[in-house]
């Protein structure tokens, strides 16, 4: 059974411009996989030759967005979890962090964290950070 799990990076630029990159076909391409298309709210990821399929099931502009991912291309069934990118500002310091929250095997925790901060790694690249 999948748990949740929550992240924060420290990513002090504008949500506006961080917001285009967690929500934009082309802005997601630049870091979170290797090309990204979407028809309405279907978001096709591609890595290394794999693809996958996820909803956007919410969002709102310049604060978070949510996908799920889907179980069955065919059946475009929701898996049940989804993750999540939500921006957060700090009112009195004006620091921006990015909030991930996503769903792992106990046993693949480490390496799922350790993917995220790899990929936050590669937006905080494209940031210019």
């Amino acid at each position: 059974m999948k748990k949740e799990f929550k992240m924060e990076f420290v990513v002090n630029t504008s949500p506006k411009l961080i917001y285009v990159r967690i929500n934009s076909p082309s802005g997601l391409s630049e870091w979170f996989a290797d090309d990204v298309n979407s028809s309405e709210d279907i978001y096709t990821f591609k890595w290394d030759g794999s693809v996958q399929l996820a909803r956007r099931i919410e969002n709102k502009t310049n604060e978070f967005v949510r996908f799920t991912w889907l179980n069955d291309k065919k059946e475009i069934e929701e898996s049940g979890t989804f993750f999540e990118f939500r921006i957060q500002e700090e009112e009195l310091t004006g620091d921006v962090s990015l909030m991930i929250t996503d769903y792992s095997e106990e046993d693949e925790l480490e390496e799922n964290q350790n993917l995220w901060e790899q990929q936050i790694s590669q937006l905080k690249q494209s940031l210019g950070l």
